[in-house]
């Protein structure tokens, strides 16, 4: 991982604060979670996500890491 893919991925983040989008979060073993929310805030090392209130699950506020889009635990779509 070079840093520089680091800070496009950090630079995307932070230009699309505010914006919906679908989180596709890999659990392992097959397992995949699929959630819709809004992009919160973008800090240096991290950027959260208000994933919407449904039947299922209330809204949380999920945090993750930059690293976690370039090794693809979490992938982004914009709604």
């Amino acid at each position: 991982m070079e840093h520089s893919d680091f800070d496009k991925v950090r630079a995307s983040v932070k230009q699309q604060c505010g914006n919906k989008v679908v989180i596709q979060l890999d659990k392992g073993r097959n397992k995949v979670d699929i959630q819709e929310g809004i992009i919160q805030e973008a800090y240096p090392s991290v950027f959260t996500i208000l994933t919407d209130d449904t039947e299922e699950k209330p809204s949380q506020l999920l945090s993750f890491s930059y690293t976690d889009i370039i090794t693809k635990e979490i992938r982004m779509k914009l709604c």
